[in-house]
């Protein structure tokens, strides 16, 4: 049995794209007025308060499909019984997040972890594994969890399942150089559940000659729904390595989330690019941590995220080109996703090529 507490520890994620400190968790504290027991009662009551005070999205669910929180917790307070086992009252807990319709909430106890993958589970995965065995075949290169190589057809290939780990520049370049006497140029982000925007920035730096406005970022400013800062905007810098001037196409699905959401943000406003397959999961929303009296922890969306036009991408970025996978060509052993987009970079084939670039003078594209 835990003590009472009368504070709860949190942990803000803060990030913009704009700044180096992106993706990394910075301490802060929120003292609660109210004293939380161990108890069913008390840490639903906790868990629905900090949700209450802290979570960023309500307002836009809110005209999204009706959320109601104070009518979410009228709904779920009479399935807490001081006689439940942890595990039932981790099961409700859990269900009333699930209201949030948001994959960065989740809580998190010793035997398992809630969450809500509706975003991804409840649409085609429009990617294969086998699929994509075929075109990497055995000899393609990797590095910094990227895999790249040539296709047949002479365009360019990168497979970029994640964003978990950082990419060094001279791998960036590496790529870019290998790459270099391709047609054009796709990226395939399907199934990336994102990671650091750190990552997600870097990467898309190498596909502009000058800083782009992306988008917005907003922090909370207090405890009631409506209570943000101004909107920052996020700016896109053009990275000093080596950087690409042909098409590029950017492969999406519904697993497209986070930092990745992001990264096909930044893509959309970067020249010659082009977004096929389905819309992405989104994610908006940078986490922010928290702890229950029985010492489950919690993360949620803390700080909203926007595009360039000041529209929320919370529940994903539509494409430039919709394309499913064909069963019929999946049978074929081609993906129709990847072929689409070798069909689109064959008829756009301009571009200056891959310009080198090293620190010095003049070097951020202004």
């Amino acid at each position: 049995m835990h003590m009472p507490r009368h504070f709860i520890k949190t942990l803000a994620r803060l990030s913009t794209a704009a700044v180096v400190l992106a993706a990394l968790l910075m301490s802060a504290s929120c003292v609660d007025e109210h004293e939380y027991a161990d108890t069913p009662a008390d840490n639903f009551e906790a868990l629905w308060r900090i949700i209450d005070e802290h979570y960023c999205f309500f307002e836009y669910k809110r005209e999204a499909y009706g959320l109601d929180w104070n009518e979410v917790k009228a709904r779920y307070a009479g399935q807490i019984d001081p006689r439940m086992s942890d595990t039932q009252l981790f099961e409700v807990l859990g269900n009333m997040l699930a209201e949030l319709r948001d994959g960065h909430v989740n809580m998190y106890s010793s035997w398992d972890t809630s969450r809500y993958w509706s975003w991804k589970e409840d649409y085609p995965s429009n990617v294969s594994d086998t699929l994509l065995n075929l075109y990497l075949g055995t000899d393609y290169r990797m590095v910094s969890g990227l895999k790249y190589r040539r296709l047949d057809d002479n365009t360019g290939y990168v497979r970029c399942p994640s964003f978990a780990n950082s990419f060094g520049d001279g791998n960036l370049d590496n790529i870019l150089f290998y790459l270099a006497p391709c047609n054009g140029l796709i990226i395939d982000i399907r199934d990336n559940g994102g990671g650091l925007l750190t990552a997600a920035e870097k990467l898309a730096a190498r596909f502009t000659d000058r800083s782009l406005h992306v988008g917005y970022m907003q922090h909370k400013t207090g405890p009631c729904h409506d209570a943000f800062s101004d909107p920052e905007p996020q700016t896109l810098k053009p990275s000093r390595g080596m950087r690409w001037h042909k098409p590029v196409v950017v492969l999406t699905n519904r697993a497209v989330y986070s930092a990745a959401n992001e990264f096909v943000k930044y893509m959309k406003c970067c020249p010659q690019v082009t977004v096929i397959g389905d819309r992405t999961g989104g994610g908006a929303g940078l986490p922010f941590s928290s702890e229950l009296p029985s010492g489950w922890s919690i993360r949620f969306s803390a700080c909203p995220m926007y595009d360039r036009d000041m529209q929320s991408t919370e529940f994903g970025i539509e494409p430039d080109h919709y394309v499913s996978l064909s069963q019929e060509e999946l049978l074929k052993g081609r993906d129709s996703i990847i072929e689409y987009a070798r069909k689109i970079i064959a008829q756009g084939q301009t571009g200056a090529g891959v310009e080198g670039r090293t620190a010095g003078a003049n070097e951020t594209g202004l």
